[in-house]
Protein backbone atom coordinates (compact mmCIF):
# COMPACT_ATOMS: atom_id res chain seq x y z
CA UNK A 1 0.00 0.00 0.00
CA UNK A 2 2.93 2.74 1.30
CA UNK A 3 4.33 1.55 -2.26
CA UNK A 4 1.24 2.41 -4.25
CA UNK A 5 1.13 5.87 -2.56
CA UNK A 6 4.50 6.64 -3.16
CA UNK A 7 3.67 5.58 -6.95
CA UNK A 8 0.72 8.38 -7.25
CA UNK A 9 3.21 11.10 -5.15
CA UNK A 10 5.56 10.83 -8.01
CA UNK A 11 2.83 10.79 -10.78
CA UNK A 12 1.34 14.16 -9.10
CA UNK A 13 4.55 15.35 -9.49
CA UNK A 14 5.02 14.95 -12.81
CA UNK A 15 1.90 16.53 -13.24
CA UNK A 16 2.84 19.55 -11.66
CA UNK A 17 5.52 20.00 -13.37
CA UNK A 18 3.81 19.42 -17.17
CA UNK A 19 2.27 22.76 -17.18
CA UNK A 20 5.02 25.06 -16.13
CA UNK A 21 6.66 25.05 -19.55
CA UNK A 22 3.83 24.92 -21.91
CA UNK A 23 2.96 29.02 -21.95
CA UNK A 24 6.61 29.94 -22.84
CA UNK A 25 6.73 26.72 -25.32
CA UNK A 26 3.59 28.03 -26.91
CA UNK A 27 4.17 32.43 -26.69
CA UNK A 28 5.84 32.90 -29.59
CA UNK A 29 2.53 31.67 -31.73
CA UNK A 30 0.00 31.98 -29.38
CA UNK A 31 0.25 35.93 -28.48
CA UNK A 32 -0.07 36.09 -32.00
CA UNK A 33 -3.98 33.96 -31.96
CA UNK A 34 -5.13 35.94 -28.89
CA UNK A 35 -4.29 39.42 -30.16
CA UNK A 36 -1.54 40.14 -27.72
CA UNK A 37 2.01 41.55 -27.17
CA UNK A 38 5.03 39.34 -26.64
CA UNK A 39 5.44 40.68 -23.28
CA UNK A 40 2.30 40.21 -21.99
CA UNK A 41 2.85 36.51 -21.04
CA UNK A 42 4.68 37.91 -18.07
CA UNK A 43 1.10 39.27 -17.07
CA UNK A 44 -0.39 35.48 -17.15
CA UNK A 45 2.91 34.17 -15.30
CA UNK A 46 2.10 37.02 -12.57
CA UNK A 47 -1.27 35.75 -12.08
CA UNK A 48 -0.46 32.39 -12.08
CA UNK A 49 2.42 33.38 -9.46
CA UNK A 50 -0.44 35.12 -7.31
CA UNK A 51 -2.65 32.95 -7.19
CA UNK A 52 0.41 30.18 -6.18
CA UNK A 53 1.08 32.52 -3.26
CA UNK A 54 -2.39 32.58 -1.81
CA UNK A 55 -3.15 29.08 -2.00
CA UNK A 56 0.33 27.97 -0.89
CA UNK A 57 -0.77 30.15 2.20
CA UNK A 58 -3.99 29.00 2.66
CA UNK A 59 -2.99 24.90 2.34
CA UNK A 60 -2.71 24.22 5.91
CA UNK A 61 -6.15 25.14 6.30
CA UNK A 62 -7.18 23.52 3.66
CA UNK A 63 -5.48 20.41 4.01
CA UNK A 64 -6.86 20.04 7.95
CA UNK A 65 -10.58 20.66 6.29
CA UNK A 66 -10.46 18.15 3.55
CA UNK A 67 -8.02 15.90 3.54
CA UNK A 68 -4.67 15.14 2.03
CA UNK A 69 -6.31 12.74 -0.90
CA UNK A 70 -9.24 15.74 -1.54
CA UNK A 71 -6.93 18.14 -1.35
CA UNK A 72 -4.33 16.65 -4.48
CA UNK A 73 -6.84 15.14 -6.47
CA UNK A 74 -9.38 18.54 -6.59
CA UNK A 75 -5.47 20.46 -7.41
CA UNK A 76 -4.87 18.50 -10.10
CA UNK A 77 -8.26 18.61 -11.89
CA UNK A 78 -8.08 22.31 -11.27
CA UNK A 79 -4.68 22.64 -13.24
CA UNK A 80 -6.35 20.13 -16.10
CA UNK A 81 -9.32 22.27 -16.51
CA UNK A 82 -7.34 25.50 -16.42
CA UNK A 83 -5.45 23.75 -19.49
CA UNK A 84 -8.50 22.48 -20.87
CA UNK A 85 -9.63 26.42 -20.71
CA UNK A 86 -6.32 27.62 -22.45
CA UNK A 87 -7.01 25.13 -25.43
CA UNK A 88 -10.17 27.14 -26.21
CA UNK A 89 -9.13 30.29 -25.78
CA UNK A 90 -9.50 33.07 -28.19
CA UNK A 91 -8.49 36.24 -26.36
CA UNK A 92 -5.75 37.28 -23.93
CA UNK A 93 -8.34 38.09 -21.35
CA UNK A 94 -9.75 34.50 -21.49
CA UNK A 95 -6.01 33.55 -20.39
CA UNK A 96 -6.26 35.94 -17.57
CA UNK A 97 -9.51 34.31 -16.04
CA UNK A 98 -8.20 30.57 -16.79
CA UNK A 99 -4.43 31.55 -15.28
CA UNK A 100 -6.74 31.62 -11.90
CA UNK A 101 -7.49 28.32 -11.52
CA UNK A 102 -3.89 27.37 -12.46
CA UNK A 103 -2.38 28.92 -9.70
CA UNK A 104 -4.68 27.79 -7.34
CA UNK A 105 -4.66 24.15 -8.23
CA UNK A 106 -0.41 24.62 -8.54
CA UNK A 107 -0.03 25.84 -4.90
CA UNK A 108 -1.73 23.66 -3.09
CA UNK A 109 -0.40 20.44 -4.44
CA UNK A 110 3.06 22.03 -4.30
CA UNK A 111 2.79 22.77 -0.43
CA UNK A 112 0.77 19.50 0.80
CA UNK A 113 2.99 17.13 -1.15
CA UNK A 114 6.15 18.91 0.26
CA UNK A 115 4.87 18.44 3.71
CA UNK A 116 3.53 15.04 3.40
CA UNK A 117 6.91 14.04 1.66
CA UNK A 118 8.77 15.99 5.07
CA UNK A 119 6.85 14.32 7.12
CA UNK A 120 6.60 10.57 5.95
CA UNK A 121 9.53 10.00 3.82
CA UNK A 122 13.59 10.05 3.68
CA UNK A 123 15.98 12.72 1.89
CA UNK A 124 15.96 10.28 -1.29
CA UNK A 125 12.30 10.65 -2.45
CA UNK A 126 12.30 14.24 -1.51
CA UNK A 127 15.07 14.44 -3.63
CA UNK A 128 13.60 12.30 -6.66
CA UNK A 129 9.99 13.65 -6.53
CA UNK A 130 11.78 17.61 -7.47
CA UNK A 131 13.24 14.96 -10.22
CA UNK A 132 9.36 14.16 -11.52
CA UNK A 133 8.70 17.61 -11.78
CA UNK A 134 11.73 18.25 -13.68
CA UNK A 135 10.79 15.39 -15.43
CA UNK A 136 7.79 16.73 -16.64
CA UNK A 137 8.85 20.34 -17.12
CA UNK A 138 11.43 18.94 -19.43
CA UNK A 139 8.19 16.79 -21.45
CA UNK A 140 6.48 19.44 -22.15
CA UNK A 141 7.95 21.43 -24.37
CA UNK A 142 8.08 18.31 -26.43
CA UNK A 143 4.25 17.73 -26.42
CA UNK A 144 4.15 21.71 -27.20
CA UNK A 145 6.64 21.38 -30.43
CA UNK A 146 4.98 18.45 -31.78
CA UNK A 147 1.56 20.22 -31.25
CA UNK A 148 2.87 22.65 -33.30
CA UNK A 149 3.26 20.81 -36.16
CA UNK A 150 -0.31 19.75 -36.54
CA UNK A 151 -3.02 21.25 -37.41
CA UNK A 152 -4.41 21.49 -34.07
CA UNK A 153 -1.42 23.51 -33.20
CA UNK A 154 -1.03 25.22 -29.96
CA UNK A 155 -4.38 24.33 -28.80
CA UNK A 156 -3.87 20.56 -29.28
CA UNK A 157 -1.00 20.86 -27.04
CA UNK A 158 -3.00 22.02 -24.38
CA UNK A 159 -5.60 19.64 -24.63
CA UNK A 160 -3.19 16.99 -24.88
CA UNK A 161 -1.27 17.75 -21.04
CA UNK A 162 -5.02 18.23 -19.95
CA UNK A 163 -5.97 15.03 -21.41
CA UNK A 164 -3.17 13.54 -19.53
CA UNK A 165 -4.12 15.58 -16.24
CA UNK A 166 -7.82 14.27 -16.38
CA UNK A 167 -6.75 10.76 -16.41
CA UNK A 168 -4.04 11.64 -13.17
CA UNK A 169 -7.51 13.21 -11.83
CA UNK A 170 -9.48 10.15 -12.02
CA UNK A 171 -6.92 8.01 -10.35
CA UNK A 172 -6.09 10.32 -7.69
CA UNK A 173 -9.77 10.35 -6.69
CA UNK A 174 -10.03 6.52 -6.84
CA UNK A 175 -6.65 6.68 -4.08
CA UNK A 176 -8.44 9.31 -2.03
CA UNK A 177 -9.00 6.38 0.49
CA UNK A 178 -5.28 5.01 0.36
CA UNK A 179 -4.36 8.27 2.35
CA UNK A 180 -6.08 7.56 5.40
CA UNK A 181 -5.35 3.87 4.88
CA UNK A 182 -1.16 4.73 5.30
CA UNK A 183 -1.86 7.03 8.51
CA UNK A 184 -3.71 4.85 10.23
CA UNK A 185 -0.80 1.85 9.60
CA UNK A 186 1.97 4.55 10.86
CA UNK A 187 2.18 7.37 9.04
CA UNK A 188 2.16 10.99 10.05
CA UNK A 189 -1.03 12.66 9.89
CA UNK A 190 -1.89 16.16 9.33
CA UNK A 191 -4.52 15.96 11.88
CA UNK A 192 -1.73 16.14 13.99
CA UNK A 193 -0.48 19.49 12.74
CA UNK A 194 -1.34 22.41 13.47
CA UNK A 195 -2.83 25.25 11.68
CA UNK A 196 -1.03 28.60 12.33
CA UNK A 197 -1.26 31.93 10.62
CA UNK A 198 1.71 33.64 9.01
CA UNK A 199 2.05 35.96 11.31
CA UNK A 200 2.42 32.69 13.94
CA UNK A 201 4.55 30.97 11.44
CA UNK A 202 7.43 33.83 11.44
CA UNK A 203 7.25 34.09 15.43
CA UNK A 204 8.87 30.43 15.98
CA UNK A 205 12.76 31.01 15.82
CA UNK A 206 15.11 30.62 12.66
CA UNK A 207 11.49 30.74 10.31
CA UNK A 208 12.22 34.16 8.58
CA UNK A 209 16.14 33.73 8.31
CA UNK A 210 14.71 30.24 6.41
CA UNK A 211 12.48 31.91 4.15
CA UNK A 212 14.48 34.28 3.21
CA UNK A 213 17.16 32.00 2.30
CA UNK A 214 15.09 30.03 0.89
CA UNK A 215 13.65 32.57 -1.34
CA UNK A 216 17.61 33.32 -2.38
CA UNK A 217 18.34 30.32 -3.31
CA UNK A 218 15.38 30.77 -5.54
CA UNK A 219 16.22 33.42 -7.04
CA UNK A 220 19.41 31.25 -8.24
CA UNK A 221 16.93 28.94 -9.63
CA UNK A 222 15.11 31.22 -11.98
CA UNK A 223 17.91 33.36 -12.92
CA UNK A 224 19.58 31.22 -15.52
CA UNK A 225 16.22 30.01 -16.51
CA UNK A 226 15.19 33.39 -17.75
CA UNK A 227 18.55 35.00 -18.51
CA UNK A 228 20.90 32.41 -19.53
CA UNK A 229 19.97 32.49 -22.95
CA UNK A 230 20.26 36.53 -23.00
CA UNK A 231 23.63 36.16 -21.01
CA UNK A 232 25.11 33.65 -24.17
CA UNK A 233 23.61 36.49 -26.68
CA UNK A 234 25.11 39.08 -25.55
CA UNK A 235 28.36 37.90 -23.89
CA UNK A 236 29.18 35.92 -26.65
CA UNK A 237 27.36 36.83 -29.86
CA UNK A 238 25.78 33.38 -30.16
CA UNK A 239 22.70 32.66 -33.04
CA UNK A 240 19.14 32.53 -31.05
CA UNK A 241 18.67 29.25 -31.44
CA UNK A 242 22.17 28.09 -30.26
CA UNK A 243 21.44 30.53 -26.94
CA UNK A 244 18.27 29.02 -26.25
CA UNK A 245 19.85 25.10 -26.32
CA UNK A 246 22.55 25.81 -24.44
CA UNK A 247 20.46 27.96 -21.45
CA UNK A 248 18.20 24.66 -21.61
CA UNK A 249 21.13 22.28 -19.96
CA UNK A 250 21.60 24.20 -17.18
CA UNK A 251 17.51 22.45 -16.44
CA UNK A 252 18.94 19.86 -17.52
CA UNK A 253 21.62 19.54 -14.97
CA UNK A 254 19.15 20.53 -11.96
CA UNK A 255 17.37 17.02 -13.22
CA UNK A 256 19.94 14.86 -13.63
CA UNK A 257 21.61 15.97 -10.60
CA UNK A 258 18.24 15.39 -8.20
CA UNK A 259 18.13 11.85 -9.88
CA UNK A 260 21.74 11.20 -8.90
CA UNK A 261 21.83 12.67 -5.66
CA UNK A 262 18.90 10.71 -4.44
CA UNK A 263 21.36 7.57 -4.39
CA UNK A 264 23.31 9.03 -1.31
CA UNK A 265 20.67 11.86 0.19
CA UNK A 266 20.15 9.66 3.14
CA UNK A 267 23.62 9.11 3.99
CA UNK A 268 24.91 12.87 3.88
CA UNK A 269 21.68 14.49 5.30
CA UNK A 270 19.75 17.58 4.71
CA UNK A 271 22.61 20.24 6.28
CA UNK A 272 25.23 18.55 4.56
CA UNK A 273 23.39 18.47 0.68
CA UNK A 274 22.53 22.34 1.32
CA UNK A 275 26.50 23.34 1.76
CA UNK A 276 28.06 21.50 -0.67
CA UNK A 277 25.10 22.63 -3.36
CA UNK A 278 25.64 26.66 -2.53
CA UNK A 279 29.38 25.77 -2.74
CA UNK A 280 29.52 24.43 -6.04
CA UNK A 281 26.82 26.67 -7.54
CA UNK A 282 29.34 29.38 -5.88
CA UNK A 283 32.42 27.76 -7.56
CA UNK A 284 30.42 26.83 -11.08
CA UNK A 285 29.42 30.48 -11.20
CA UNK A 286 33.03 31.35 -10.74
CA UNK A 287 33.12 29.61 -14.19
CA UNK A 288 31.12 31.90 -15.73
CA UNK A 289 32.64 34.86 -14.62
CA UNK A 290 35.98 34.04 -15.49
CA UNK A 291 36.25 36.12 -19.05
CA UNK A 292 37.46 33.34 -21.44
CA UNK A 293 37.66 33.91 -25.47
CA UNK A 294 35.23 30.72 -25.96
CA UNK A 295 31.69 30.11 -24.81
CA UNK A 296 32.43 26.38 -23.64
CA UNK A 297 33.40 26.97 -20.32
CA UNK A 298 30.31 29.22 -19.47
CA UNK A 299 28.42 26.59 -20.90
CA UNK A 300 30.00 24.08 -18.72
CA UNK A 301 29.48 26.54 -15.65
CA UNK A 302 25.75 26.86 -16.35
CA UNK A 303 25.31 23.12 -16.33
CA UNK A 304 27.46 23.17 -12.91
CA UNK A 305 25.26 25.40 -11.16
CA UNK A 306 22.47 23.61 -12.56
CA UNK A 307 24.12 20.66 -10.29
CA UNK A 308 24.50 22.51 -7.69
CA UNK A 309 21.11 23.59 -7.23
CA UNK A 310 20.13 19.87 -7.18
CA UNK A 311 20.27 18.96 -3.79
CA UNK A 312 19.14 22.22 -2.00
CA UNK A 313 15.49 22.65 -2.79
CA UNK A 314 14.53 19.24 -1.59
CA UNK A 315 16.95 19.43 1.49
CA UNK A 316 15.34 22.41 3.02
CA UNK A 317 11.98 21.52 2.52
CA UNK A 318 12.53 18.10 3.78
CA UNK A 319 14.48 19.72 6.90
CA UNK A 320 11.36 21.78 7.39
CA UNK A 321 9.76 19.02 10.30
CA UNK A 322 13.06 18.46 11.85
CA UNK A 323 13.80 22.25 12.32
CA UNK A 324 10.60 23.53 13.40
CA UNK A 325 8.44 20.78 14.50
CA UNK A 326 6.26 18.27 12.82
CA UNK A 327 3.40 19.78 14.16
CA UNK A 328 4.12 23.30 12.54
CA UNK A 329 5.36 21.88 9.28
CA UNK A 330 2.10 21.93 7.07
CA UNK A 331 1.63 25.55 7.57
CA UNK A 332 5.33 26.14 7.94
CA UNK A 333 6.01 24.74 4.39
CA UNK A 334 3.12 26.64 3.43
CA UNK A 335 4.51 29.52 4.24
CA UNK A 336 7.85 28.35 2.76
CA UNK A 337 6.38 27.75 -0.67
CA UNK A 338 5.20 31.26 -0.62
CA UNK A 339 8.33 32.87 -0.32
CA UNK A 340 9.47 30.10 -2.96
CA UNK A 341 6.58 31.74 -5.65
CA UNK A 342 7.92 35.28 -4.72
CA UNK A 343 11.67 34.45 -5.34
CA UNK A 344 10.69 33.01 -8.41
CA UNK A 345 8.27 35.86 -9.69
CA UNK A 346 9.96 39.18 -9.01
CA UNK A 347 13.95 38.38 -9.25
CA UNK A 348 13.62 37.79 -13.39
CA UNK A 349 11.76 41.23 -13.13
CA UNK A 350 14.19 43.05 -10.80
CA UNK A 351 17.45 41.27 -12.49
CA UNK A 352 16.34 42.27 -15.94
CA UNK A 353 16.02 46.38 -14.42
CA UNK A 354 19.28 45.94 -13.60
CA UNK A 355 20.67 44.24 -16.30
CA UNK A 356 19.17 47.20 -18.37
CA UNK A 357 20.63 49.73 -16.75
CA UNK A 358 24.23 48.07 -15.90
CA UNK A 359 25.26 45.03 -18.28
CA UNK A 360 24.01 41.08 -18.31
CA UNK A 361 27.66 40.44 -17.20
CA UNK A 362 26.23 40.98 -13.99
CA UNK A 363 24.07 37.51 -14.24
CA UNK A 364 26.63 35.30 -12.55
CA UNK A 365 27.62 37.16 -9.66
CA UNK A 366 24.04 37.76 -8.33
CA UNK A 367 24.13 33.71 -9.02
CA UNK A 368 26.96 34.09 -6.75
CA UNK A 369 25.36 36.85 -4.30
CA UNK A 370 22.41 34.50 -3.90
CA UNK A 371 24.47 31.12 -3.34
CA UNK A 372 26.17 32.63 -0.72
CA UNK A 373 23.22 34.54 1.44
CA UNK A 374 21.54 31.00 0.86
CA UNK A 375 24.47 29.71 2.65
CA UNK A 376 24.32 31.86 5.37
CA UNK A 377 20.94 32.31 5.89
CA UNK A 378 20.42 28.14 6.19
CA UNK A 379 23.46 27.85 8.53
CA UNK A 380 22.13 30.35 10.78
CA UNK A 381 18.79 28.63 11.02
CA UNK A 382 20.79 25.51 11.97
CA UNK A 383 22.79 27.70 14.79
CA UNK A 384 19.28 28.57 15.74
CA UNK A 385 18.08 24.98 16.08
CA UNK A 386 20.95 23.41 17.27
CA UNK A 387 20.84 25.83 20.53
CA UNK A 388 17.43 25.23 20.78
CA UNK A 389 17.27 21.44 21.13
CA UNK A 390 20.48 21.98 23.28
CA UNK A 391 18.14 23.92 25.71
CA UNK A 392 15.21 21.44 25.47
CA UNK A 393 17.68 18.32 27.02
Amino acid sequence: MASLLIAIIYLSFISLGLPDSLLGSAWPVMHIDVGAQVSAAGIISMIISFCTIISALLSARLLKKFGMGIIVASSVFLTAAAMMAFSFSTSFRQLCVFALPYGFGAGAIDACLNNYVALNLSSRHMSWLHCSWGIGATFSPYIMGFALTRPSGWHGGYRFVAAIQLALTLVLFIAVPLWKKYEKSGGESYENTKTLSTKQVLKIPGTLPMFIGFMSYCAIETLPIVWASTYFRSVYSLAPEKAARFASLFYIGITVCRALIGIVANRFGDRQLIRYGCAAVIASALLIIIPFKSYIPAVIGFVLVGFGCGPVYPSIVHSAPFNFGKENSSSVIGVQMAFAYMGFTFTPIIFGKIAEATTIRLLPFMIVLFAAATLILTETVNRVVDRRRTVNQ
